[in-house]
């Protein structure tokens, strides 16, 4: 049974949620897959392009672990998005020729349920209550959002980073439902090295004291946490060949605080770290977070291989950066091997970014080409 579909716009929201935003309410429970249940899920998105009369032109978009639905601008918000140059009108994913939806992830918290929502049992947010998260679960909310606009189908489902993973559930959990798919800087599975990174990050959070075992009033909650986990995270989106070109060993104009930042690249990270913070629920963080440490493409028939066989896709494409360390070059290929061993027609492009994990936020040189080029085929 379809859920009811409840939609209004964001428009009356705070400042800084777009006013392109679409909230939609999907009544009833909502069984979480490590347990546990959610009710009334609301899930924010936005989209782009017109839906043809056939229904069969949509390309539904999952975000990275921190990004709003706010993917590009639009006639409603001329507000730049997080991938401004890639989509929209006869950009690379072309919205002349797709109607692009991007979902917000369901426990993010940008208008999605998630741990800073309230729980009606309680009146209060969810908080550390919020059920086990996994990426699995923020693709059946999407694939029931979808349901509610009365879509069956999509021409595409594509995402980067936690967004690939989240597209890579979507299409192992309703096969069938996509005939192609795009998974750029993702993998089948997180390694050691990226748990670590994640783990320490969620660690800095919990210790600051003002996560108060997340249970810290709303609006408020672990900044000096949250500072240092974003710094930390930064370090690892990005390549030791880029802070070498980009900073070099120049040292910053600062004050005389001692041991602060003397070079250049910590003025950096303290900048980045300071924008982000306030700007993102601590909760949320750490839910999306392990999730991404949680997802293995192997649940879902005992290997790799096994899982990847049930895809009913009829093409993909596989992007990888030679500079990521969190989700190094040689796991996009081992993913591109296992599909095109799965009998899909599958397109693997290696490129030379220097940006790191980051690099399809911001090497367009690169990354336009290589996705454009293989939608504009479809």
């Amino acid at each position: 049974m379809k859920p009811h579909l409840t939609v209004h716009s964001g428009a009356s929201a705070t400042p800084s949620v777009s006013p392109a935003r679409r909230l939609v309410t999907l009544p009833g429970k909502f069984a979480m897959r490590l347990g546990g249940e959610l009710q009334d899920v609301q899930l924010a998105y936005e989209s782009w392009g017109s839906l043809n009369q056939a229904k069969d032109n949509v390309l539904l978009l999952f975000t990275g672990l921190s990004p709003s639905a706010h993917a590009a601008s639009s006639g409603e918000d001329p507000a730049p998005g997080w991938w401004e140059e890639m989509l929209g009108p006869d950009k690379s994913i072309d919205t002349n020729l797709f109607h692009v939806i991007c979902v917000n992830s369901l426990g993010s918290c940008f208008g999605s349920t998630g741990p800073a929502s309230i729980d009606a049992r309680t009146g209060k947010p969810y908080g550390p209550a919020f059920p086990t998260l996994t990426l699995e679960d923020v693709a059946a909310a999407a694939c029931k959002l979808l349901q509610s606009l009365g879509i069956e189908r999509v021409r595409a489902v594509m995402g980067p980073s936690m967004g690939g993973m989240s597209a890579l559930a979507y299409v192992l959990m309703h096969p069938g439902s996509a005939e192609v798919l795009v998974s750029i800087s993702s993998a089948t599975h997180s390694e050691p090295f990226s748990i670590a990174v994640r783990s320490l990050q969620r660690e800095l959070i919990r210790s600051d004291g003002a996560w108060q075992g997340g249970h810290y009033p709303p609006g408020d909650g672990p900044r000096e946490g949250m500072r240092l986990a974003r710094k930390l995270g930064m370090i690892s989106y990005r390549s030791a060949k880029e802070w070498a070109e980009r900073f070099g060993r120049e040292r910053a104009s600062t004050g005389a605080e001692p041991f602060g930042p003397e070079f250049e690249v910590e003025a950096y990270l303290e900048s980045r770290a300071e924008a982000f913070v306030g700007s993102f629920d601590p909760n949320s963080y750490l839910y999306l977070s392990r999730a991404m440490d949680l997802f293995d493409v192997a649940d879902h028939g005992g290997s790799v291989d096994k899982a990847l066989s049930r895809l009913k896709l009829k093409k993909a494409l596989v992007v990888g950066v030679e500079t990521d360390i969190l989700f190094p070059l040689h796991q996009q290929q081992a993913l591109a091997e296992g599909l095109s061993r799965a009998g899909v027609e599958t397109s693997f492009v290696q490129l030379p970014s220097k940006q790191g994990h980051d690099s399809f936020l911001v090497d367009m040189e690169h990354f336009r080409p290589a996705i454009g080029e293989f939608l504009a085929a479809l």
